[in-house]
């Protein structure tokens, strides 16, 4: 199998059954540069998949033949460690926990961003390739993510866990806009009522910590607000 260090581009194995998701996927996909080949069933996505050519997978468990649980299971059992996005229906916590526990690496929950797919996309790229202490950095401000702190002008910021899972899932895909039901399902997780303005109170906070420890007014990034859809890192 190709890695990812040695190509540029990156190689994805789409096995959807719903054409209208397929389509939306594969040419968002195509049009970042990826190479994305899809298929509709299990059966075929597995016996394409086996041939451990891709560098990624996005599976979705509900699939005609076999289901992609079974898909995943199948892989794992034959030693194909290509990593595995799973697409899982938004309620379905029972089926995100089994994938999980199977070897899957990510989920999403539909519906979803093609935005936010390349984000993890190119977060489990680094992943693979990250050196032990991986870190993200713009300007002055670098987050580590392996000792979980974020630092400006090497002036440690300090942040809650939210506040810091919050600004890593921003800073991961600097410039795309996530929406406030994405951040606060990824952040808070499903139980939380989508009325609720913690996102943006958690905004306001980490924004506030950021400009407290600006005394050079040199910080060169900052979060922008859409209204009315979320948020977006942008350096």
């Amino acid at each position: 199998m190709h890695t990812p260090a040695e190509k540029l581009q990156l190689r994805v194995l789409l096995v959807e059954d719903e054409q209208k998701i397929a389509d939306f996927v594969c040419s968002g996909l195509a049009s970042r540069g990826f190479d994305v080949e899809h298929c509709r069933t299990g059966h075929q996505g597995l016996e394409r998949a086996q041939q451990n050519i891709h560098d990624f997978i996005v599976l979705d468990i509900m699939l005609p033949g076999r289901d992609g649980l079974s898909v995943l299971k199948e892989l794992r059992a034959s030693s194909i460690n290509t990593p595995v996005i799973l697409l899982t229906a938004r309620n379905e916590l029972g089926d995100r926990l089994a994938g999980l526990e199977l070897g899957a690496d990510d989920y999403m929950a539909k519906p979803f961003f093609v935005e936010e797919l390349v984000a993890r996309l190119h977060a489990l790229k680094r992943r693979m390739l990250g050196a032990p202490h991986e870190s993200i950095q713009f300007g002055n401000l670098r987050m580590d993510i392996v000792s979980r702190k974020l630092s400006y002008h090497s002036e440690e910021v300090e942040l809650t866990a939210r506040e810091f899972k919050m600004l890593e899932y921003l800073m991961r895909a600097p410039g795309q806009l996530f929406t406030r039901s994405q951040i606060l399902e990824y952040v808070w997780g499903y139980d939380f009522d989508p009325t609720t303005n913690v996102v943006d109170v958690c905004v306001k906070r980490i924004r506030s910590k950021l400009m407290q420890l600006d005394d050079k007014n040199d910080l060169s990034v900052h979060i922008d607000s859409v209204r009315g859809v979320g948020y977006r890192f942008q350096p």
